[in-house]
C-alpha cells in the first residue's frame, strides 16, 4: 500500500507543511468505530496531507471531515467514509467490513447499512498474497486462542477477522517490521484481550473456560463435577496471572491443543525461547497445583523436557 504523495507545489513555492494530527477521538466513539478510525487517522498523519488537502481530494467540507476523523456526532455514512479512504489510498475491502461492524455497534439497521453501501460504486482490491498466506495459516490457532478468552465461537471468529482486516489496512507497517508474525500476533492478542472480561487486578478472566473442558463433561456425579470445575477455574485463573508470553504459550498448547512445534510460528518467537517460556510457565503452575496432571483434568506436565 503506497503512501499518498503530497501534491506538488508550483515552481518556487514552498511545499505544504506536514498537517497537524487530528484532534483526539471523542470518548463517545465505540470500540468498533475506533478499530477502523485509528488506522485512517494514522494514515493521514503518515501521508503528510493537511485537512485542506483532504478537502480538495474528497469533496467534503473541513467541518464534516473533522467530525469524521474525531468520531464526533452521528456515525458517518459510507459515502463520506469512502471518500476519505479513496483519498488516502487505503484498501477499501477490509475498511468496508470494519465500517459495517461499527455501524452495527452504532445501532444502525441492516437496511441502513445496505443502502449506504449500495449508493457507492467501488471495486475491492486484490488481497496481498503474503497477507492471504498468513490469514490461511493463522486463522485456526488465532480463533482457538480467541475462543478461550471470549467463549463464543462467533465472537472469536469476529475478533480474528477484524484482526486480519486491520492487519491488511496496516500491511506496510507489518511487512517493514523486523518480525511480521510477532507483529500480527500482538495485534490479535490486543484485539482479543480488549474484549475479555477482567478480574479486579486487571488480569483477563478465563475461569468460564472451566465449564467447557471435555474432562469435566464426562463426569456424571454432580458433586464431583462441580468440585472439578471449581479446581479448573482456579487453575485457569492462575494461568491468567502468568507473564503475557507464558500465558499465551500455555493457552495455545494446553487449552487449544496446538502442538509445540507449531507454536513458535504462531507467536513469532524462536523455538528455543518458546520452549524456555513454556518450561517456566509449567514450573510456576506445578508449584501452585502439584497434581496438575490429574487434579485439574489439564495434562500440563505430561511432556518431557528435551532442550535443557
Amino acid at each position: 500500500m503506497k503512501t499518498p504523495q503530497v501534491p506538488e507545489q508550483p515552481a518556487g513555492e514552498p511545499p505544504h507543511r506536514r498537517g497537524r494530527p487530528p484532534e483526539s477521538i471523542c470518548e463517545s466513539a465505540g470500540a468498533a468505530h475506533r478499530t477502523w478510525l485509528e488506522p485512517v487517522r494514522s494514515r493521514l498523519v503518515a501521508s503528510g496531507l493537511t485537512l485542506d488537502d483532504l478537502v480538495s481530494r474528497s469533496g467534503y467540507s473541513k467541518a464534516r471531515l473533522s467530525e469524521l476523523l474525531r468520531g464526533k456526532g452521528y456515525y458517518p455514512g459510507w459515502e463520506i467514509t469512502y471518500s476519505v479512504v479513496r483519498a488516502l489510498e487505503i484498501p477499501v475491502g477490509p475498511l468496508c467490513r470494519l465500517w459495517k461492524v461499527a455501524a452495527v455497534e452504532a445501532d444502525k439497521t441492516p437496511a441502513w447499512i445496505k443502502n449506504r453501501i449500495r449508493d457507492v460504486q467501488f471495486e475491492q482490491e486484490e488481497q496481498p498474497v503474503a497477507h492471504l498466506g498468513l490469514t490461511q495459516a493463522m486463522w485456526q490457532p488465532y480463533t482457538a486462542y480467541a475462543q478461550v478468552f471470549l467463549q463464543s465461537e462467533q465472537r472469536a471468529r469476529q475478533a480474528t477477522a477484524e484482526t486480519f482486516d486491520v492487519l491488511w489496512l496496516t500491511w506496510d507497517q507489518a511487512t517493514t517490521s523486523p518480525n511480521t508474525p510477532l507483529h500480527a500476533w500482538q495485534l490479535l492478542r490486543t484485539t482479543v484481550l480488549s474484549r475479555t472480561p477482567k478480574r479486579p487486578g486487571g488480569h483477563p478472566d478465563i475461569r468460564a473456560a472451566a465449564f467447557s473442558t471435555t474432562g469435566q463433561a464426562d463426569i456424571h456425579d454432580l458433586g464431583e463435577r462441580l468440585a472439578r470445575i471449581d479446581l479448573q477455574a482456579r487453575f485457569f485463573d492462575a494461568i491468567s496471572h502468568l507473564p503475557a508470553d507464558q500465558m499465551d504459550i500455555t493457552v495455545l498448547r494446553y487449552l487449544c491443543g496446538i502442538t509445540p512445534d507449531v507454536i513458535p510460528g504462531v507467536i513469532g518467537l524462536s523455538p528455543a525461547i518458546t520452549h524456555t517460556l513454556d518450561h517456566h510457565a509449567r514450573g510456576a503452575l506445578n508449584d501452585l497445583f502439584p497434581d496438575t496432571g490429574t487434579g485439574t483434568g489439564t495434562d500440563i506436565d505430561a511432556d518431557t523436557d528435551t532442550q535443557e
